[in-house]
């Protein structure tokens, strides 16, 4: 299936191809600002389904608003109708064509355009009012705040809110772009009222949009993962990191190191525990305490070891032997006293797993020697 796409270097745009370019029954028909005006014939006649994504949302001068949101969508539809290509359309509009604002108005018409070709024609017709849309490739400083607060915060930028508590409605890239390629599938979520709609968004104070980006920037520091059981959270999550300075990807990490090697927090979570990097030099062993409740995982990567139990209440040693050739989970259970020794010549790495972050008024640690 050819696939014309318009405004197929914007924001939207570039989402949709990149998961279009993951099929393999479609070849796509890319058009921008840039791209030969005459190849908008070519692709007219040939397009078998047809992504209107172009528009303006921020011109030097409001009479700028129909010609790019009215005036090439008139150009577009008047070309299908030339080469009588009566292909399905998809609309991108905006909840803001319900607004008495030049940005607005030119939405209404479009979108008032779109279905008056639905009307004369056999066409399929999608037009979807879009919320805010938010993710990776949205540029800051133009028309989105969240992709201004992602950029300006993960650049130690500051951020201005006039009013935390205004409600933003918001759906995420990824979710628009699924929507969208339901809509090609023949499946899209379609409403008495004509106008289809991405049926996952997220209404949250801009407030807590900040207040979330802040958060995200100090995990660093406290080697904290967000909530990632929270659908917006997550999203959002991803979005900021797409905004990191390209020379801010690594940060570094906290050693401990002695003569028997290091441990290194790595990530630290409310409800799931944290992980460390343990490093053992050869004949090194560590550990010979016990837990009443807390309990842990340890994963050998590198080098070879034996992991030793011995309950509080036995003499009976149970040794594990691991190593980083054949990767295997092994439980630290409660009561259970235990250590780990290397028995490389070479240091041995060791994930290590705890269900709970580390409390000094409560750490839960007896030493005892296996």
């Amino acid at each position: 299936m050819k696939i014309l796409v318009t405004g197929a270097d914007g924001f939207v745009g570039k989402n949709l191809i990149a998961a279009l370019q993951q099929r393999n029954d479609v070849e796509i028909l890319a058009y921008d600002i840039a791209t030969e005006a005459s190849l908008l014939h070519t692709y007219c006649q040939e397009a078998e389904f047809v992504f209107h994504l172009a528009g303006v949302n921020r011109p030097q001068n409001t009479e700028e608003f129909m010609e790019g949101n009215f005036g090439f969508a008139s150009t577009l539809l008047d070309l299908l109708k030339t080469y009588q290509n009566t292909c399905p359309v998809l609309l991108s509009s905006s909840v803001q064509a319900e607004l008495d604002n030049p940005y607005g108005k030119s939405k209404k018409v479009g979108e008032d355009l779109f279905f008056a070709y639905a009307a004369e024609s056999v066409a399929a017709v999608f037009v979807y009012r879009l919320p805010n849309v938010f993710g990776k490739w949205c540029r800051p400083n133009y028309n989105s705040a969240v992709a201004t607060f992602c950029y300006n915060i993960a650049h130690d930028l500051p951020i201005k809110i006039n009013d935390p508590g205004v409600m933003m409605t918001l759906a995420y890239i990824d979710d628009v772009v699924d929507e969208f390629i339901r809509a090609l599938d023949g499946t899209p979520n379609q409403e008495a009222s004509g106008f289809c709609r991405v049926p996952i968004t997220h209404t949250v104070p801009l407030g807590e949009i900040a207040h979330l980006l802040h958060t995200f920037k100090a995990s660093r520091d406290a080697r904290s993962i967000p909530n990632m059981a929270d659908d917006f959270t997550k999203k959002l999550y991803a979005a900021y990191l797409s905004y990191l300075p390209t020379d801010a990807f690594a940060y570094p990490l906290q050693m401990h190191a002695d003569d028997r090697g290091s441990f290194t927090e790595f990530i630290r979570t409310e409800d799931r525990g944290q992980v460390s990097v343990n490093i053992s030099k050869p004949e090194i062993t560590k550990g010979n305490h016990w837990h009443h409740t807390k309990n842990e995982k340890f994963l050998v990567v590198s080098g070879s070891g034996v992991i030793r139990f011995r309950s509080v209440f036995s003499d009976e040693v149970i040794e594990y032997f691991v190593t980083g050739d054949q990767l295997q989970a092994v439980d630290i259970p409660p009561g259970y006293t235990h250590n780990i020794e290397n028995l490389g010549d070479s240091d041995m790495v060791t994930v290590m797993w705890v269900n709970e972050v580390f409390d000094p008024a409560k750490p839960d640690t007896y030493f005892l020697e296996v």
